[in-house]
């Protein structure tokens, strides 16, 4: 039978070479420091000798997975052996009793608006894992319109009203200079409804108003004004924003503790729209890992743990932890994964189900 065990460097990981990587993983993360053979025989229960690790964690070294910060010190690891340890060798943390009723105490108290659950959510998720939280709240800047309707108001005055698709209803009061009437304004929904609707605002182009003018004949003055609301209704949101919680507390980690090193950590961080982008373009919907400088934007030695949260595949925001390279993974992951599954399943409960009330309405009227 063949041997599909994985070769690097001219050596195979085995299962032994598995077993040593994940304990110096776990701890060098639990303490900071250079890992060494007689450490993992005496803490780790590890069933081999001192010399057999020896061989294992050179091998190990070669591969690519370990590296060896001092002449006659233990060994630390690479980003590749980080990356390793998260994407085949990390077992699942479960969370504990108290943790899982502090997340769900802070998600009830907090039920209303998105910035104030990240708030919460983020000093929370700072002070359980002790290190820095980061969240996202989406702008608004593409939202679209699902219906557009009227309401005459007067000779030269009318309502538009537009229902969004995120179900908010919103009126928008237009002045015209065309005499109006329910025939013009009829027209004029129509146009609307088959051509803006599930525009974003960057969509809405001056040949598509000057087309809906044609359309509008004599009556084409009333396009621009109805335009303009449109705009500034879809367009006129808050930008994106990210947030940090416990930034003081990466002061903690020698990994960050000379001036240099924070310098460059604080820059990282004061560079929002890179950390938005890479937060944001994520493709996975499930929790994402970046470790040091895979996708260029992180110094080097730390890590982002993030997950994008989603509710009718719309990203509202996203939630995550950043801290060295030799975090604990596994508990980040889990308290990150459990709270914005939380907050989804909250903001999805909050929003009406879909539904096409246009076409109740008119069946009503029928």
């Amino acid at each position: 039978m063949k041997d599909l065990t994985p070769e690097v460097n001219g050596h195979k990981l085995t299962d032994r070479k598995k077993m040593i990587l994940r304990s110096v993983i776990e701890s060098h993360i639990n303490n900071g420091e250079p890992v060494g053979s007689k450490y993992l025989v005496s803490s780790a229960n590890i069933p081999y000798s001192s010399a057999t690790i020896r061989a294992e964690m050179a091998e190990l070294e070669e591969m690519g997975y370990l590296e060896q910060p001092h002449t006659s010190s233990g060994r630390i690891p690479t980003q590749q052996g980080y990356r390793f340890y998260v994407d085949s060798l990390m077992e699942s943390y479960k969370l504990t009793g108290t943790e899982i009723i502090e997340l769900n105490n802070m998600l009830k108290s907090k039920i209303g608006e998105l910035d104030s659950i990240l708030a919460s959510a983020s000093k929370l998720v700072a002070s359980m894992t002790n290190y820095t939280s980061v969240a996202i709240k989406s702008g608004n800047m593409a939202d679209t319109v699902k219906n557009f309707s009227y309401m005459l108001l007067d000779e030269r005055e009318f309502l538009l009203v537009m229902k969004m698709g995120n179900g908010k209803v919103i009126s928008r009061q237009i002045k015209t200079d065309v005499e109006l009437s329910d025939r013009i304004l009829f027209k004029l929904e129509q146009q609307l409804n088959a051509k803006l609707c599930g525009l974003t605002s960057k969509d809405i182009t001056l040949p598509l108003m000057m087309d809906i003018e044609n359309e509008m004949g004599i009556e084409a003055s009333i396009v621009s004004p109805t335009f303009r609301a449109i705009y500034e209704t879809i367009g006129g949101g808050e930008d994106t924003d990210i947030k940090y919680e416990g930034i003081t507390k990466l002061f903690d980690y020698p990994e960050f503790s000379d001036v240099d090193k924070i310098k460059n950590v604080m820059d990282m961080l004061d560079d929002k729209k890179g950390l938005i982008e890479l937060m944001s373009d994520s493709k996975n919907e499930g929790v994402n890992i970046t470790i040091g400088d895979e996708e260029g934007r992180l110094v080097n030695n730390s890590a982002l743990i993030y997950r994008p949260i989603k509710v009718s595949g719309q990203t509202l925001g996203v939630i995550g932890v950043f801290g060295p390279a030799r975090m604990d993974y596994s508990k980040v992951v889990s308290t990150v994964e459990y709270l914005s599954e939380k907050i989804t399943s909250m903001l999805s409960d909050a929003l009406p189900p879909p539904s096409d009330d246009r076409g109740k309405e008119e069946g009503k009227d029928e």
